[in-house]
């Protein structure tokens, strides 16, 4: 998009992946579909009140900048920074989020190693923000589906509400959306019938079972906080009923959903930061 949640081979890889913040994805990309190829990461984070300036401050003034070097060698495809707005039991709950796509994920760790040589007048611990957040979760996932309207600028991208599904066949729910969901949005976007400006899904890879609560992520784009807690449908609008009722068959739990401001993203061809 243009601007909006791991196991990797040994403990050893991941105790240096979290070290050099490897963070997570796309979907983001947001504005870039993924190949089948591409993972896309999810990584949530704690950062307590006092840091979260300090926190932000690092991320967009040093990791976007090391995302972006790690996209001209091609590997990375997106970056996000997102802000959650909100939410339930906030002190114990993850506040930031990040996303970010990988055309080849066993290689995540030449990514963010390369701070150094990015910034070699800068000490890495001025640069590093392992020691301002705590990870709580981090997800691995394979985009399915993006659409965005035509008519949204690189400013628009601003809030992203992501919505959290359990299906009983995730890639039956997934090709049911872009049968009838996707062709309709883009539709409702094209023609101002909805004040989404994106759409997009992705399929949960990892981890799976009976105690997670979700198996897709579709998310919704908008370009304020109003219309990410209230979207707004033309009366004239005619919903794909056939196909959601479809869809709503193979959710076994109802949907939950978390709305988060785009701090900051940068993917092979833009980069977008929140206003």
């Amino acid at each position: 998009m243009k601007t909006i949640t791991f196991k990797l081979a040994t403990e050893n890889f991941i105790n240096l992946f979290l070290l050099v913040f490897l963070l997570m994805v796309t979907p983001f990309a947001f504005s870039q579909p993924a190949t089948s190829r591409n993972i896309t990461v999810y990584q949530y984070r704690i950062v307590p009140p006092d840091k979260i300036n300090q926190f932000i401050k690092r991320e967009t003034t040093y990791y976007s900048e090391i995302a972006k070097k790690a996209m001209e060698k091609g590997n990375l495809q997106f970056w996000a920074l997102l802000q959650k707005v909100g939410g339930n039991d906030i002190p114990n709950s993850p506040n930031f989020l990040f996303v970010n796509t990988y055309k080849d994920i066993d290689r995540i760790g030449d990514v963010w190693s390369n701070a150094a040589a990015v910034f070699p007048k800068i000490p890495v611990a001025q640069i590093e923000t392992e020691s301002l957040s705590k990870v709580t979760a981090t997800y691995f996932l394979a985009d399915q589906a993006w659409e965005q309207s035509g008519k949204a600028g690189e400013n628009d991208f601003n809030f992203i509400k992501f919505n959290y599904l359990s299906s009983s066949d995730p890639s039956a729910s997934a090709a049911l959306e872009k049968k009838y969901w996707q062709p309709f949005i883009k539709n409702a976007m094209e023609n101002a019938h909805t004040t989404q400006i994106a759409w997009g899904n992705a399929i949960l890879l990892s981890p799976t079972g009976d105690d997670m609560d979700f198996n897709i992520v579709a998310y919704d784009i908008y370009s304020n906080l109003k219309e990410a807690l209230y979207p707004n449908w033309n009366e004239k609008t005619v919903f794909p009923n056939e196909g959601l009722t479809e869809i709503g068959k193979l959710e076994v739990k109802p949907r939950s959903s978390e709305v988060y401001q785009i701090i900051k993203s940068v993917s092979a061809t833009n980069t977008t930061t929140s206003n």
